[in-house]
């Protein structure tokens, strides 16, 4: 069996703190069981390496949270990129393809897909262990896991299961029903129907299959031009819906959606993360502060303050789901970025009345990493070194950097950074259009960079 991580997510329901660069699965604000602090996917891969699945997965993301995985997960983790995002069906049918004509897996191999950042406790990857079983003992075109509902939730799809009064542990799929009100979804518990867990486990053949009838590539390479004609839809509606027969294994252990602020200071150890104070006075509060600035809560009960570079947030818990639909219409570029060399923060933009941009960075580069070999089309940079050593490559020119110096990068010019030691410096960009798709990446190996071939 092969497993696929999903990492998706628009970054706007955990705002401030996250965004299309950092979507909640990478927030570092869990306590692990060395009292140190790790994001929701980082502890699904501890867990997987626990259940001993971490050697057949792989993840399946958008280009701009590749970095942040790269970060926070070994490198030898194979990534597949979506050309864009799609939904959840067209990222499942590449992932496979990848599987089926890159990495070599067989058509009768099972495929078991899950989401990147479900919150559970070891069983449940015993749970994931079992479906390649499932699938060969039923039979059946689809395997999923069904939560045992705790209350009728409204936020949740429901898996009705045929004749779930047995003593069995795998049950044949009546009905999918897509969040209900509360009063029929506990009419739908009363029925022993479950909460969809967003896991699908198949024989790789059944998908490679449907996508030829449908006419459509079965080599990665070509499925990634033709990307655009893969229907833009989940795949519940796409495929499960459609299946002809799906059977579901119940879990009733621990499991959490961590999609709010509110679910997610749960599981917060400590009332305050970063620089602040809460009163005494105020209970069941949290502080989430990434500022350098301190924040004081008084008074406040029941209530989430996140601070970021990207914003600040003042909610009770209760309405904390809300912030999603208080975004859906604006739009910033993230303030903040973890990136496999380091982070950044956009300390400052201007645009001018003539429609010159001018953005200013603070940028921390870790000893021995380094930048990607690249080019910008629309920018020039200014780079100020405010502490550390590093190296830059300018058109093949290899420059020596140390605190005080200064660096310009004219628009199209080809450079990389690498820092000798811990390196920081203030990064000015100036520019019609300051957007991060303005970058031609060339190659992001250092050995690579310093041979002359790689400056033609």
């Amino acid at each position: 069996m092969r497993l696929v991580l999903l990492s998706g997510g628009s970054g706007k329901r955990l705002w401030p703190l996250s965004n299309d660069f950092r979507s909640k699965q990478f927030l570092k604000i869990l306590p692990n069981a060395n009292g140190s602090l790790e994001s929701m996917v980082q502890r699904v891969w501890r867990q997987l390496e626990a259940a001993g699945l971490a050697r057949q997965t792989y993840i399946a993301t958008s280009a701009n949270q590749v970095e942040m995985i790269r970060t926070q997960l070994p490198e030898h983790l194979p990534i597949i990129v979506e050309p864009e995002r799609r939904d959840t069906f067209p990222a499942i049918a590449l992932a496979a393809i990848y599987l089926y004509s890159i990495a070599g897996a067989g058509l009768d191999e099972t495929i078991t897909v899950l989401p990147v950042d479900p919150f559970v406790d070891e069983p449940f990857f015993h749970c994931i262990s079992g479906l390649d079983e499932v699938i060969d003992t039923t039979g059946a075109d689809l395997a999923l896991i069904g939560i045992q509902p705790t209350y009728p939730s409204e936020k949740y799809g429901y898996i009705v299961p045929r004749c779930a009064g047995d003593s069995g542990q795998v049950y044949e799929v009546s009905e999918f029903v897509e969040k209900p009100d509360a009063e029929k979804a506990q009419r739908l518990i009363e029925q022993q129907a479950m909460w969809n867990g967003g896991v699908f486990s198949f024989k790789l053949n059944y998908l490679v299959s449907l996508l030829e009838g449908k006419n459509l590539p079965i080599q990665y390479d070509e499925l990634v031009k033709q990307y655009d004609r893969l229907n833009p839809i989940s795949f519940d509606y796409e495929v499960v819906e459609a299946a002809k027969r799906t059977v579901v294994v119940p879990y009733k252990g621990r499991w959490k959606d961590m999609g709010t602020w509110n679910t997610l200071t749960e599981e917060i150890k400590d009332n305050v993360i970063g620089r602040g104070q809460i009163c005494s006075q105020s209970s069941n509060t949290h502080l989430i502060n990434e500022l350098e600035i301190p924040v004081t809560v008084l008074g406040l009960s029941n209530v989430v303050v996140a601070a970021s570079p990207d914003g600040i947030l003042v909610t009770e818990k209760a309405a904390s789901y809300k912030v999603k639909n208080m975004l859906a219409h604006a739009w910033s570029r993230p303030m903040y970025e973890e990136c496999r060399w380091g982070w950044y923060k956009v300390t400052d933009f201007v645009r001018k009345a003539d429609g010159a941009e001018v953005l200013t960075k603070r940028i921390l580069m870790r000893a021995g990493k380094n930048s990607s070999y690249q080019y910008h089309s629309r920018r020039k940079e200014i780079w100020t070194i405010t502490s550390g050593e590093g190296e830059a490559i300018i058109q093949g020119k290899r420059i020596s950097l140390r605190e005080g110096d200064v660096l310009q990068v004219p628009a199209g010019t080809m450079h990389a950074l690498r820092a000798v030691s811990e390196l920081e410096l203030i990064e000015v960009q100036v520019g019609r259009e300051l957007v991060e798709e303005d970058v031609v990446l060339l190659t992001e190996h250092w050995e690579e960079i310093m041979e002359p071939s790689a400056h033609l």
